[in-house]
């Protein structure tokens, strides 16, 4: 594949709901450019965006995939997105790195989910997009229908570009609404004597929306003068790239209908990295913002938007150059780590395929195998001019699993492996719960979890059990408690002896635990003070309630006695442990919860639905707030309610909900549902002890 300037080059990302057929468009795109010999299927894993196994047993996308191809002397980068929401994080990579959205919708579904969705997040980055209406040609698909849903939804800025000839089985081609002029194949005629009307209705839109991108243009349309196609197309391409006309084109992927002219339209309308937005870096020498140059002769900034772990060729690492150029065996520096990074040989990706070249130049997107040091987010830059990008901002994950290694042999492989899939994924997370001293994994939903234990199998021959996670409770007092703890044991030889008076004492929700002393007149020497307090922190990981951590109190050693040769420091720690024990019983011990903060944003017509469902789940409502169409509620909730809430919101809202999750406080748990929490902890104990016993 030939080297291209920046002005040749179209960075385009296809997304919409799952299954509006962006993986069948990226195929056709191929086939037309005659990158490919025949049009791949992702049924019959004929796919070249499809590769992952993963993706080919469910038949659906989970990763982005870099497809690009080469026509009248450009190159289209186009990056194939997941349209699960489960997904959403590979959607965020490809949007930093994209110039426009071709937002992808279904003729007969119209605006779904994934729509709102995708939209809301190039909302975000203010990201130039295009609409295609896709599968005209299938049974009960309404193209007027979906157009009209789209200007409800997304307003005024809509305008259609061309109007399908036929539908259903009978689609066989469009009208340009521009040129006037019908295209059935690659042969352009005469308007249909139906839809002369009807294209002029949509010419006089276009016109107003095209119109309002110039202050030239607009002084001709309030003039009452109409616009020449050449001024069309120049509001058209304006108004694209400021964002304020959004064209709406039609066309089946799947029969390869209207994809030839979206090569035509990528090359004269779409913004090239140079009309893009321009990208600013941090300068950490400086500590200056710069705006980046596309061009190869700037100082290098590249930004690692996606890894990929591959068993067999190690780490894969996608990135976009921004400004200079990378070249294959050379050297660029991190400027996360500092570290200068050995670029081997450079790749273009198509799918799995990977073409070599010499040199990604600014605005292109490459990929380098076996880096050690790289990860998602990272920037290459120039030993002497260190440049950061800002990192993508990420999701946080809402459904958690606990994971258990199958045998010995995964337990041995299951940290290499995690931390290998973790670098794949940025809206993975896990880590170790100390309180419940489980291994703790995070994603966006249950498909994003699956996948993600699947692939360990698949990849790194890593098998782990999955299972919904203990919550972290913990245990505190209420009041204050005085309490002797005392070891005595006499037995031949050298007896032991420690003796401690101590106070407990409640301190506010966050406080820990603290330590102090107020002995007088050496009750306790000095030497062995230091053994209560380690004595005492030993003991409140296992509290008196249900063997949680107790947290949020103040132990005082305030008296006490010792024997000048019995005493030692493990006598005193033994006797702090028995204080804790008899003195949290007697200050009015209490089970505490995590409630966390949940940010919930829905349509209209679904808010009773969830704020009676979050009654029921002990939730209280912090606010609600509106946001166009959607709903935003605000509220408070424990988390032994919310675990499976991913699954619940979904099924409640038929997937148009979604949510946000972190971690507030603990509160008390009600003494009802605390006394249940207490029983099944001694059960599990007993059994413990009982295993423990039989070994």
């Amino acid at each position: 594949m030939n080297e291209y300037k920046a002005d040749r080059i179209r960075n385009i990302v296809l997304v919409g709901h799952s299954s509006s057929g962006k993986t069948s468009l990226a195929e056709a795109l191929l086939f037309n450019t005659g990158a490919v010999t025949r049009l791949g299927k992702v049924d019959d894993t004929t796919s070249v965006s499809d590769f992952d196994p993963e993706e080919q047993r469910r038949k659906i996308s989970i990763n982005t995939s870099l497809i690009p191809c080469e026509w009248n002397g450009y190159k289209i980068n186009l990056l194939d997105t997941p349209g699960y929401m489960d997904f959403a994080g590979e959607v965020k990579s490809a949007l930093r790195v994209a110039e426009c959205a071709i937002v992808v919708v279904d003729a007969v579904s119209g605006v779904e989910v994934g729509t709102e969705l995708v939209w809301q997040y190039a909302d975000e980055i203010k990201l130039p997009r295009m609409i295609l209406i896709n599968k005209v040609d299938r049974e009960n698909a309404d193209h007027d229908r979906v157009l009209a849903q789209l200007r409800e939804r997304f307003g005024k800025s809509v305008v259609s570009l061309q109007i399908p000839i036929g539908t259903e089985a009978d689609f066989k081609g469009e009208v340009n609404v521009v040129n006037r002029k019908a295209f059935i194949g690659e042969k352009d005629g005469d308007i249909p004597g139906d839809l002369s009307a009807r294209v002029e209705e949509e010419r006089a839109k276009l016109m107003e929306v095209a119109a309002e991108s110039d202050d030239k243009l607009i002084e001709k349309f309030i003039g009452g003068e109409e616009l020449t196609d050449d001024e069309m197309k120049t509001g058209l391409k304006l108004g694209l790239k400021q964002g304020t006309l959004v064209p709406v084109l039609c066309g089946s992927a799947g029969q390869n209908i209207g994809v030839s002219y979206l090569l035509k339209f990528f090359a004269d309308y779409l913004p090239s990295p140079l009309d893009g937005k321009p990208a600013v870096a941090k300068n950490p020498a400086t500590g200056k913002d710069e705006t980046l140059a596309v061009n190869e002769a700037a100082p290098l900034a590249a930004f690692v938007f996606k890894t990929m772990a591959d068993p067999f060729v190690g780490k894969l690492t996608y990135f976009r150059v921004y400004s200079g150029a990378l070249s294959s065996n050379s050297t660029a520096q991190n400027s996360r780590s500092g570290n200068t990074e050995r670029i081997g040989q450079l790749y273009i990706l198509r799918g799995k395929e990977q073409i070599t070249i010499a040199k990604v130049n600014a605005g292109d997107i490459g990929a380098i195998a076996k880096l050690q040091e790289t990860a998602t987010g990272d920037t290459f830059c120039d030993k002497a001019h260190p440049l950061v990008l800002p990192k993508v901002v990420y999701p946080n994950p809402v459904y958690s699993v606990s994971l258990t290694p199958k045998t010995k042999t995964d337990l041995d492989k299951m940290g290499a492996a995690l931390t290998r899939l973790v670098e794949e994924d940025p809206t993975l997370r896990v880590y170790r719960e100390h309180d419940t001293a489980e291994t703790i994994m995070s994603g966006m939903g249950d498909s994003h979890v699956d996948v993600a234990v699947r692939r360990l199998k698949q990849k790194f021959g890593v098998e782990l059990l999955t299972g919904v996670p203990k919550i972290p409770y913990k245990e505190t007092i209420t009041k204050i408690a005085k309490v002797q703890g005392r070891h005595k044991k006499q037995s031949g030889g050298r007896g032991q002896f420690g003796d401690t008076w101590i106070r407990f004492e409640p301190m506010p929700r966050n406080a820990g635990f603290e330590f102090t002393e107020e002995i007088f007149g050496g009750s306790v020497p000095h030497s062995f003070i230091p053994a209560v307090e380690k004595g005492m922190r030993e003991i409140l990981g296992k509290g008196v309630l249900a063997g949680f951590p107790t947290i949020d109190f103040r132990a005082v050693l305030y008296d006490g006695s010792y024997h000048a040769v019995d005493s030692s420091e493990i006598a005193f720690k033994l006797a702090a442990h028995k204080a804790f024990k008899t003195g949290i019983p007697l200050a009015g011990p209490v089970l505490l919860e995590p409630v966390m903060n949940v940010s919930i944003t829905v349509p209209d017509n679904f808010m009773g639905d969830v704020l009676g469902d979050l009654n029921a789940k002990r939730g209280r409502v912090q606010g609600m707030d509106q946001k166009g169409v959607w709903s935003v509620v605000t509220a408070q909730a424990p988390l032994a309610e919310l675990q499976r809430y991913a699954t619940d919101l979904r099924s409640m809202t038929q997937g148009r909900g979604y949510f946000t999750l972190e971690f507030s406080h603990y509160d008390p748990v009600p003494s009802h549902i605390a006394s249940q929490i207490i029983e099944r902890a001694k059960k599990e104990r007993a059994g413990e002890e009982e295993e423990e016993s039989e070994e």
